[in-house]
């Protein structure tokens, strides 16, 4: 008798079923941005954050943009924040277009994607918590653990504003639909003049407006990119070498630096908030990737490249939010091991040549966190328990607030704290797991829905 059970496929098999799969009128190259944006931001996490054991043996946290002033070009490469910002408008564009054509609902759209989003960030803090609290009493030094916490929390400064653009895909989709790149350029207006005012008037705290302008400005090239505004090559160049004038002349006439994150000792950061520097870089990086358009779809004709790109974003939420981690834990390793190659001076020949081998170690750890914690990616799509009906927009927006705080203090301050028994701020911890709850369950679970009568 034979067996007639099909055999399991491993990874890159289920990768390769779902590439083909894909509908022939599927952009192929919204994906291919996506899966390079994310890797680009690992490698460049992995190369800027340089921690080394100074001659008293003090961890300190070097940044290699700090130590190597000539590195900070590199972040014009490596900051592609932009690019996923376009893709997300993209995407948003074509979803929230065909959730309108049938009829879906605000809060069954965004419910969904919110999910998605933030199902992926629970286990990550929930395990920094547990690492947070055992270093604090293990009598790990605090500032070491705070260090530790932060660096690996990073990533998840992104979600909180890449959630809010997605939150108002109806508002800024409508306004493309209205008035065209017009609503592009009314954003890059508002992202001028904030800077104008933040910087030659100082007035204080207007600048983080510039969270909302600049990115939903790079968000509204993803629709232009999808109604074919960029189709002509020509056309996308022209935008690429604007976009590249402007940067030039306001970082080598303006006052912006040349880094396009922020950089220990630098009065101005481009990124935190987001600066005009930082949106021309952005329309920079939009022309000249979508210049390259044709030519990289005919690539991605290729099964193999294609199916490669498929495996990267069916994991890729999981790669760039662990990624850090496993950067934390080798070099927790490598200091329990005495500080092996933790001497050695960030920026001198032997820590370039050295790289190599950090990054192998790198990759050895994070594959397994990848694997093991993917899981959460697809758990936002139909998680258990979840009630029929969409939910409630007051749960909706109640818990998109409480993730966003609590993803977004991560940023300013660090989950662990030098006051305290256990040494963490449980308050931003829980934030994201209330709001999570809150837009788990749909209106079969709404406790403020009327019950039925009980006909027992």
């Amino acid at each position: 008798m034979t067996d007639t059970k099909p055999a399991k496929k491993g990874i890159w098999g289920r990768a390769r079923a779902m590439a083909e799969m894909a509908p022939p009128e599927r952009n192929r190259y919204v994906d291919f941005l996506r899966a390079l944006s994310i890797l680009a931001v690992v490698v460049g996490h992995w190369l800027v954050a340089a921690p080394y054991i100074d001659e008293s043996g003090a961890v300190v946290g070097g940044n290699l943009l700090g130590i190597i002033p000539w590195t900070q070009g590199l972040t014009w490469v490596f900051q592609v924040m932009p690019l996923f910002f376009l893709v997300g408008g993209f995407s948003n564009g074509v979803s929230w277009s065909a959730n309108t054509r049938n009829n879906g609902t605000y809060s069954h759209w965004f419910s969904s994607r919110f999910r998605r989003l933030i199902y992926p960030v629970l286990p990550l803090f929930a395990i920094w918590t547990g690492i947070a609290m055992f270093g604090t009493v293990m009598g790990i030094e605090r500032g070491i653990v705070a260090m530790a916490a932060q660096l690996a929390l990073i990533p998840v400064w992104f979600l909180s504003v890449y959630i809010m653009v997605t939150a108002v895909v109806p508002l800024s989709h409508a306004a493309w639909k209205r008035w065209g790149m017009g609503s592009f350029f009314a954003l890059v207006l508002g992202a001028v003049a904030v800077d104008l005012l933040t910087y030659q008037f100082g007035v204080a705290y207007l600048k983080y407006t510039n969270f909302a302008f600049v990115w939903l400005a790079v968000h509204q090239l993803g629709y232009a990119w999808g109604e074919g505004h960029f189709a002509k090559p020509a056309k996308a160049l022209a935008w690429g070498a604007s976009g590249l004038i402007a940067l030039l002349g306001l970082v080598f006439i303006g006052p912006y630096p040349v880094a396009m994150i922020g950089v220990p000792g630098n009065d101005i950061t481009n990124s935190m908030p987001p600066t005009i520097a930082l949106l021309a870089l952005g329309i920079m990086q939009t022309g000249f990737a979508l210049a390259l358009e044709p030519q990289a779809r005919k690539m991605l004709d290729n099964i193999r490249i294609w199916t490669s790109v498929v495996l990267i974003n069916g994991m890729i939420m999981s790669v760039y939010l662990w990624h850090l981690t496993a950067f934390v834990l080798v070099l927790v390793a490598a200091w329990m091991l005495g500080g092996v190659g933790l001497g050695v001076e960030p920026g001198t020949a032997m820590w370039w040549l050295a790289r190599p081998v950090w990054f192998v170690l790198y990759i050895a750890l994070t594959l397994p966190l990848v694997m093991l914690f993917a899981r959460y990616e697809q758990a936002g799509e139909n998680p258990k328990g979840m009630g029929k009906g969409d939910v409630p927009r007051w749960r909706l927006f109640l818990g998109l607030i409480l993730a966003c705080i609590g993803l977004a203090s991560t940023a300013v301050l660090s989950i662990a704290t030098p006051e305290g028994v256990l040494g963490v701020r449980f308050w931003i911890v829980v934030l994201p797991f209330i709001g999570g709850a809150l837009v788990r369950f749909g209106k079969l679970y709404d406790w403020t829905a009327k019950r039925p009568k009980d006909t027992a």
